[in-house]
Parts: C-alpha cells; structure tokens; sequence
C-alpha cells in the first residue's frame, strides 16, 4: 500500500495504468445466468434483482455501441477528455459461446475512447477456450474479470442458492490470475448466518487469493427477492447493520485484508423504489469519507492485522 493511504482504491490502480481520468460504463449485453435457466439452478441468488444496478441507458434493446455512446454523452459533459472502460456488468457476461462474447467485447473496444474492458461474471462460467481468448486480449488493452463470489462459506452459499462452492471460486480466481489478468472479487457483507467473527476470517481467507481488486457491500434486501421473503418470515435471521455499525465493521475488515489488495467500493446503493432495509440515505461517497474520518480517529490502516501466513488453502 502507498504510505500516504489509509488503503489502497481504485483511483490507485487505474493511475498506475492511464494517464488520463477513466470513467467505467455499466453495459447489459442482454447474457442470462446459470443460475436461472436451469443449467446450475432456478430462481437465481436469493438476494438477486439485477433492476437495482442497471442505469436507465443499460437496456437489452440497445446495441453495445449505443449504450457506450448514451454514457459518454453523460459523462463527458463534465469531463470532455475522459476516457471509458466499457463493464459488462448484468447478470452473467462469460455465459454464452465464445464466439458471441468475443463479438460482443470486440464490439465494445471499437468505440471511441474506450481503453479496456472490465467483466463481471461466475466462477463457474469461466471455462479454459474463454480464459485463452482474454489471455490474448489481456495483451493488447485493459482487462480486469470480475467475479461475485459473495462469500467464502459453502453454507452460506448454499442457502443463497448461489449455486457454486468456494472451491470453485478459489480454483477460478487462481487459473485467472495464473493467465495473467488483472482479477477482481464481490462479496456481500452481513449474510444471515454471518457475524463479525466469520466475516473477519473471510477478509483473511480472501488475501489469500491472487486477487488484484475487491468490492464489498452492505447487505441490502430488495423488493422481490426470496430474501426479503425470508426476511418477512423470520427478520431474527438477519442482521441489518445501522451504518455506524457498517462503519465500524468494514474497518476491522480492511484492517485484516492484504495490504496491496485494491478496495474499490464498501456500499452499494439500491434504487430507493427496490430497497426495503437498511436505508440510510447517505451516498456512496458520503460513507466512503466517513470511514477515512473513523480510521483517522482509530489510527488504523489497510492490512494492520494482516498476517501473511495465518491461512492455508
């Protein structure tokens, strides 16, 4: 980690690699999930309702280019000179054949101004003729493969219904890493069944991964969704964190975690029409200072407790 940070973010990472300010850009490419048409399951993730981090430009009847365009028109009218990484973002963007995703990332690099790629995918729909073809493609822009491991408990995934172990995420991040792409992990803070002591043997389990990036957010329960059912049957399985309390746990977390592992976001936020708890009306930004404000005030910093050799896979 760089001296003067209390961690390391993406702003970090993208610097290393661009001169210029870069700006990602959510894409649905219109790609279903393993999870819901029957290949691995139905119904999809418990917690799961893709409506909730979809722009309104992410539309399944717009072209890839179209829907680059639509962001850059948004964002360039305050930062004319900034360039896009185009992020296949909804639902599961290594799931279909091969030649169809190349078409359609091949598509996505030929927009002006777009300088990479980032996919946001499954670990267990990242097969060896894919890995090849963005190994190759890793060698001549950015890359960055995103995977929604979620957690690193098989019975927490289990009763999600993610639908895959860890075992296999563990297996896909190292052959991804191994082929030399920029790797990047999600995870889902405040899954029932998972307090404080399991989610910190998490943050030492993940900096075991050759992971370059990580996303965690709060758990959030959405309008819709088997959890929030769940939730109305028996709310005492649930912890829904005050954001004091989320403050204060995602410290001890980045405390715990590798120290060059790149953070890039603690929260999300759900359309407010969509969320049902915890709502706390801050904005992403906004929670983000806050924990800067209370690591200042704790004098701690990313990967203080961090022991290297403290987990053996």
């Amino acid at each position: 980690m760089e001296s003067s940070l209390l961690y390391n973010d993406l702003n970090v990472f993208l610097g290393r690699r661009f001169k210029e300010k870069v700006q990602k850009i959510s894409l649905n490419a219109g790609f279903s999930c393993p999870n819901r048409d029957g290949t691995v399951g139905h119904g999809g993730c418990t917690y799961c309702n893709n409506q909730t981090f979809n722009p309104a430009y992410c539309r399944t009847d717009k072209s890839i280019t179209a829907q680059l365009e639509e962001g850059k028109a948004f964002f360039s009218r305050k930062y004319p000179h900034m360039k896009y990484l185009a992020y296949f973002q909804a639902y599961t963007n290594t799931y279909a054949a091969v030649e169809e995703l190349k078409a359609k990332y091949e598509e996505a690099l030929a927009v002006e101004q777009v300088v990479g790629l980032v996919i946001g995918t499954r670990p267990d729909c990242m097969p060896d003729s894919l890995l090849e073809y963005l190994s190759e493609l890793n060698r001549r822009t950015f890359l960055l493969v995103e995977y929604g491991i979620e957690s690193t408990s098989d019975v927490t995934l289990k009763r999600i219904n993610r639908g895959h172990t860890f075992e296999t995420a563990r297996e896909t991040v190292e052959r991804t890493a191994q082929a030399g792409i920029a790797t990047g992990a999600h995870v889902i803070l405040g899954l029932p069944g998972e307090g404080h002591e399991e989610l910190m043997e998490q943050a030492r389990i993940l900096s075991r991964l050759p992971l370059t990036t990580l996303k965690m957010h709060q758990l959030q329960l959405i309008r819709g969704t088997r959890m929030a059912h769940e939730y109305s049957q028996s709310p005492s399985d649930f912890h829904l964190y005050t954001a004091d309390e989320y403050v204060e746990l995602v410290i001890d977390y980045i405390e715990r975690l590798r120290p060059d592992l790149i953070l890039e976001r603690f929260v999300s936020q759900s359309p407010k029409e969509l969320l049902i708890a915890p709502d706390w009306g801050i904005k992403n930004h906004e929670f983000t200072e806050r924990v800067k404000k209370r690591m200042r005030q704790r004098q701690t910093w990313q990967g203080r407790l961090y022991e290297a050799k403290q987990i053996t896979l």
